[in-house]
């Protein structure tokens, strides 16, 4: 298991490349160690622009990011995502079946056949994966399958962080309640820090001890739960939404 990790934002900025449009404008917080952290806004908010930058898929235009003190561009891309783990909306298996998925990141750690064979099992228990989906395809598992199994492999490399990019999208309700419950589990038990970005204002709710409100790029909110006002955050989110696709006619 990875060591508890800090992470901090100090003035990060990211413009688009493309478009020569700013992304995010600024952003300076810090994540500490068992954070079980939502990060919540409108349709082109930049949440998932910051998850991205969190673990290098994406650099900053501007501003730095610490892990643990450490400045993450010091940090080798391969060794940092071991670290912060990123599981995306729409993960493939990359044509490996299920048992192969979630071996596969294991034995790049270099662990031995026996201790990957024990992590499996307690971690179907813990995940609640079927016998029969290990010998299963990408192709032969529906949308929710897949995205449970991507965010199971990452849970089992046993992350400093993980980050999830609308992990519920896809799941049922008793799966997404599962695996709010599963989150917190982590974060308290073992300390894993979770920054998650979800869409669903209810289950953000139910998950997170902290939120930071993103819109156009701004950090407009960054409160402990308990200081959220719940209801003004919803109106909030739909009057952007609103503005946003006024703008876009």
């Amino acid at each position: 298991m990875n060591q508890a990790a800090q992470l901090r934002l100090e003035q990060v900025s990211l413009t688009s490349a493309i478009a020569a449009q700013a992304l995010l404008h600024d952003i300076s917080a810090d994540i500490f160690p068992g954070d079980r952290l939502a990060i919540v806004g409108p349709t082109g908010a930049g949440k998932t622009s910051l998850l991205r930058l969190l673990n290098r898929l994406t650099e900053p235009s501007s501003g730095q990011i610490y892990l643990n003190g450490q400045d993450i561009r010091q940090i080798p891309p391969i060794k940092l995502r071991q670290q912060i783990t990123l599981v995306h909306q729409e993960s493939s298996l990359l044509g490996m079946t299920v048992r192969q998925a979630l071996s596969y990141p294991l034995q790049l750690r270099e662990m031995s056949q026996h201790a990957i064979q024990q992590r499996l099992i307690s971690g179907m228990e813990q995940l609640r994966i079927p016998q029969e989906w290990l010998e299963k395809t990408e192709a032969q598992l529906s949308v929710g399958q897949r995205q449970w199994v991507a965010i199971a492999r990452a849970i089992l490399t046993q992350p400093a962080v993980l980050l999830l990019d609308e992990p519920t999208s896809a799941l049922d309700a008793g799966r997404a309640e599962s695996l709010m419950e599963l989150l917190i589990t982590l974060a308290t038990a073992q300390h894993t820090t979770i920054v998650m970005v979800n869409h669903q204002l209810e289950l953000a709710h139910q998950f997170c001890d902290r939120l930071l409100y993103l819109e156009r790029g701004t950090l407009i909110q960054n409160l402990p739960a308990q200081q959220v006002n719940w209801e003004k955050l919803r109106e909030l989110m739909v009057q952007a939404n609103r503005q946003a696709d006024d703008d876009w006619d």
